[in-house]
C-alpha cells in the first residue's frame, strides 16, 4: 500500500483549485466541504458525509469523479445488500464449461484445474472490487450511497477495503488497489452507522445551504431560469424548511421547481402556480395539505418581496 502522503498524487491540486473545478462542474462547495474533501486527496482516506436527504451528498461525489476527470463507480446500498451484488461473485456458468473441458485432460492435477477455475478470467467485479482494479491507472471515484440503509454486517465487510484498500478473496486470494480509490460514504441518518467505519473515514456533515449559496446553486444548475424566478423559489423552499414537515424539501427539490416553472414560462411566483406544482417540492400528502391555503400564500407572497 502507498504512504498516505501520495496515494492521490495524480490529483495535486489546492483547495481554491478544487471549488473552481467544482463549481464548472455547477457544484457549488464552501470552504469547510473544500477542506474535507482536499484533506481527503492528501492524505488517502474515505470521506464521510452525512446530512438531510437533498443537500448535495451523491452529487458531490459526481461532480468529484467529473471535476478530477476519472471514472464514477456507484454501489447504491440498500437492505440485504450482499457480497455477490457489492464485490464479486463467480461466473460458474462459464466455470462448469471449464471444468469438463479440464476433466478431459488427464494430465491436469486437481491443484492446477483449482487455479484454473478460480482465476481472474472467471471473476465478475462489483462496484467495490472495480473500484481497487490493479489494472487501474488512475484512482477512481467510488460512492458508497446510503450506507445507512445496509445491513450492520455489511458495513463490517467494509472495514478492510475502507483501512487498506484491498478486499479479501477466500479462492483467490487478496487483491490490493495499486491506485486507491476516492471513496465517498453518504448517509441520510436512516440508523446510526457504527464507530468502526466512522474511524476511518473524514466526517462532514452537510447543512441546508443559506439562502446565498442555493441561490448560487440554483443559477448554476437552472441558468434558463430567470433570476427573479431563481431568487422566489429559493426564498420559499427556505420558508418551508422552517415549518414542521415531514420531509423538508432538498436542494434537488429547489432545483426541480425552478426548472418545472421555467419550463412552465414563469419569470415569477404567483399562489396559483406554486399550490400546481406543490408536488415537485414536497412529497408528502401531509405536508402538501399542511402548507395549502392562507399559509402557502403567506410564504408566497414573504418569497415576492425577494
Amino acid at each position: 500500500m502507498k504512504g498516505s502522503s501520495d496515494v492521490h498524487a495524480p490529483f495535486n491540486v489546492s483547495i481554491p483549485d478544487l471549488q473552481e473545478r467544482l463549481a464548472a462542474q455547477q457544484y457549488v462547495a464552501d470552504y469547510g466541504l473544500a477542506v474535507s474533501l482536499f484533506l481527503a486527496l492528501r492524505l488517502g482516506r474515505p470521506l464521510f458525509l452525512e446530512g438531510e436527504a437533498g443537500v448535495g451528498k451523491t452529487a458531490l461525489a459526481s461532480a468529484i469523479a467529473a471535476a478530477l476527470d476519472t471514472d464514477l463507480i456507484r454501489l447504491q446500498c440498500y437492505e440485504g445488500l450482499d457480497v455477490t451484488h457489492a464485490v464479486y461473485e463467480w461466473d460458474y456458468a462459464r466455470q462448469l464449461v471449464e471444468l469438463r473441458i479440464l476433466e478431459a485432460s488427464r494430465d491436469l492435477d486437481r491443484a492446477t484445474a483449482r487455479r484454473e477455475l478460480y482465476s481472474d478470467a472467471f471473476l465478475i467485479k462489483r462496484p467495490l472490487l472495480q473500484s481497487i482494479d490493479p489494472a487501474r491507472t488512475r484512482p477512481a471515484v467510488l460512492l458508497i450511497d446510503e450506507i445507512d440503509r445496509a445491513d450492520e454486517e455489511f458495513e463490517g465487510y467494509l472495514l478492510e477495503l475502507l483501512a487498506e484498500f484491498q478486499i479479501t478473496i477466500p479462492e483467490f486470494g487478496t487483491v490490493r488497489a495499486t491506485e486507491p480509490p476516492i471513496v465517498v460514504l453518504t448517509s441520510n441518518r436512516t440508523r446510526e452507522v457504527h464507530d468502526a467505519l466512522r474511524r476511518r473515514c473524514l466526517y462532514q456533515w452537510i447543512e441546508y445551504p443559506s439562502f446565498e449559496k442555493e441561490l448560487a446553486i440554483v443559477r448554476a444548475r437552472v441558468p434558463h431560469a430567470a433570476v427573479r424566478l431563481a431568487t422566489q423559489v429559493t426564498a420559499l423552499v427556505q420558508g418551508l424548511r422552517a415549518m414542521e414537515l415531514y420531509k423538508r424539501p432538498g436542494v434537488s427539490e429547489t432545483l426541480d421547481w425552478a426548472a418545472a416553472l421555467a419550463a412552465l414560462d414563469r419569470e415569477t411566483l404567483d399562489p396559483e402556480i406554486v399550490e400546481a406544482t406543490l408536488g415537485v417540492a414536497l412529497k408528502s400528502r401531509d405536508d402538501i395539505d399542511a402548507v395549502r391555503g392562507d399559509v402557502l400564500a403567506s410564504l408566497v407572497a414573504r418569497a415576492a418581496t425577494r
